[in-house]
């Protein structure tokens, strides 16, 4: 399957797709041995492409192994970012895909997006709030957006598998300190290992939400901002939820502080 947008189709026309992708010269991301992602300038714009040769039986083995569905190529993300435009999500706009070959180990594919400029990680924009709190606007603003994306992925059937608030870009467009609570833009980036079900399951649930407030440990938040995530998550009030959800976000609660204290050792480790 090929598509291309205009731009692209004009300057790779009469082309091959894929001998055409592994001439494009840019600042490299990551690069692995059958993976790599990088930035690069066209058309007076910038785009990040990543391009996938396949992961090899070895991969594959070891996912089904450890009884997960492995990423053969792009087109894990190419999806992923159609189900989310569906959805009305902000995420990023592919611009080109292709994928060939029949071997599963050995699938060739990439996938151009737009890069999404003025934007920064909602992890660097909320690193001083312990110290220095947001106006409570903003910090609400920010909570009701992260629970309406989260609610909206899990009731269709999408978790995202990497789920931290590092994945979530916000616009900035108008400076950091003229962000309107009223209108937040926050794109949910890296979906190449997010997962499309027609019900996405509770153990991937717990895991994706488990993610997000683990990263969002070190940032002052208090028990009433936690509720207010858990009342839109739900879409319920906070009684509906101690009678029946309990032990759902005591799961998710448990699950982040053991991600906490193996982030915690392991920054441990780097500084000794």
């Amino acid at each position: 399957m090929i598509y291309l947008n205009e731009q692209f189709k004009d300057a790779w026309k009469g082309k091959n797709p894929f001998e055409e992708v592994e001439k494009i010269d840019g600042k490299v991301f990551r690069s692995v041995k059958m993976r790599k992602t990088l930035q690069f300038e066209q058309f007076g714009k910038s785009f990040f492409i990543k391009i996938h040769r396949g992961v090899g039986w070895k991969e594959i083995f070891k996912n089904f192994a450890m009884l997960k569905k492995p990423v053969l190529g792009a087109q894990n993300e190419w999806e992923a970012i159609a189900k989310l435009e569906a959805l009305n999500v902000d995420t990023m706009k592919s611009v080109a895909y292709g994928q060939t070959g029949k071997n599963p180990a050995f699938i060739h594919s990439f996938i151009v997006t737009e890069d999404l400029t003025d934007t920064e990680s909602l992890e660097d924009f909320c690193r001083d709030w312990a110290s220095k709190p947001p106006s409570l606007e903003l910090k609400n603003a920010l909570i009701d957006k992260l629970a309406w994306v989260s609610r909206q992925l899990h009731t269709n059937g999408v978790n995202h598998r990497d789920y931290y608030i590092c994945h979530f870009l916000l616009d900035i467009s108008n400076g950091r300190e003229n962000i309107d609570p009223k209108s937040i833009k926050a794109s949910l980036i890296d979906l190449h290992r997010a997962q499309i079900r027609n019900k996405t399951p509770r153990r991937w649930v717990v895991k994706d939400v488990a993610g997000l407030w683990f990263s969002a440990m070190d940032l002052g938040l208090r028990k009433r901002d936690l509720y207010r995530f858990m009342k839109i998550y739900s879409d319920k009030s906070l009684k509906e939820i101690f009678n029946t959800e309990l032990k759902f976000w005591a799961d998710v609660n448990q699950t982040a502080h053991k991600l906490y204290q193996k982030d915690l050792r392991r920054r441990q480790r780097d500084n000794s």
